[in-house]
């Protein structure tokens, strides 16, 4: 599920932060994968996530369902699909509908027939997926609507986010799982909710910047040709144009720090 619980004292008192992550604690793929990691001290989060630990170290069943978690071998699945059929609900209704999904891999047969049924339905998606990919895109009639990218450049594509417009809220969750077989049926995968509307703008900035690839980015489509994509615009490598965002984002905010510090 690749999360952590830290345990702090402070003043006297245990503190507990969570850290949930799309990817391992492992010294040599931290350099050459790219992952999304956030450390929080939300308590709503926490207790949910230590609720996933107790759940390991006892094996006693969960009783008490995950209201903001999705959680492998217990509500994962089911929620995934509630969030796509909201957006195919919408699409029918003639509202907009959309989703933007990153993920190592698809191979689940049941979420790739719900997908089918989005794209038919008038639901917008657009896919980034570096690996394996049982989904064909842009057949008439049938997956007109479902636009699919991999990008393969020097770190590894490893992060899982999912981007649901659900009637305007937009509702981003993080994962470490795939939508495959044995991430959403066998294992206890973790997928976390961005709430911190910062947070989120982050979030959609990068799939943008990844979306806009136009150098390492591949298109896969019917013909599995696995063709560069190439536009008339400025070149755009994403893993270089995202460095240099977050980079941009440091700097901002070691600026305000000063700033805070004169004033």
């Amino acid at each position: 599920a690749k999360m952590a619980i830290i345990r702090r004292m402070e003043d006297g008192e245990a503190s507990h932060y969570a850290y949930m992550s799309t990817g391992n604690f492992h010294e040599d793929t931290a350099r050459i994968y790219t992952d999304f990691g956030f450390f929080t001290a939300d308590k709503k989060l926490i207790e949910e996530v230590i609720r996933i630990f107790t759940y390991l170290e006892t094996k006693i069943p969960i009783e008490k369902k995950f209201e903001h978690l999705g959680v492998g071998q217990h509500n994962l699945k089911p929620l995934l699909i509630t969030l796509v059929q909201h957006e195919i609900d919408n699409a029918k209704k003639g509202k907009p509908a959309r989703m933007i999904l990153k993920m190592n891999s698809l191979q689940d047969k049941e979420m790739v027939q719900l997908l089918y049924d989005a794209s038919k339905a008038g639901v917008q998606i657009d896919m980034i997926i570096r690996g394996i990919c049982c989904i064909v895109p842009n057949i008439k009639g049938i997956s007109d609507n479902i636009n699919i990218i991999s990008i393969v450049d020097r770190f590894l594509e490893h992060s899982r986010v999912f981007y649901f417009l659900h009637s305007g809220e937009e509702v981003i969750y993080i994962s470490s799982a795939d939508w495959m077989v044995r991430n959403l049926h066998y294992r206890i995968e973790s997928m976390f909710p961005v709430y911190n509307p910062n947070f989120k703008e982050m979030v959609k900035t990068i799939l943008k910047i990844q979306m806009n690839d136009n150098t390492k980015a591949r298109i896969i489509d019917h013909k599995s040709s696995n063709a560069y994509k190439r536009n008339d615009g400025l070149p755009a490598r994403s893993q270089v144009d995202t460095y240099y965002y977050i980079k941009r984002l440091g700097e901002k905010l070691e600026e305000n720090k000063a700033e805070t510090v004169m004033e």
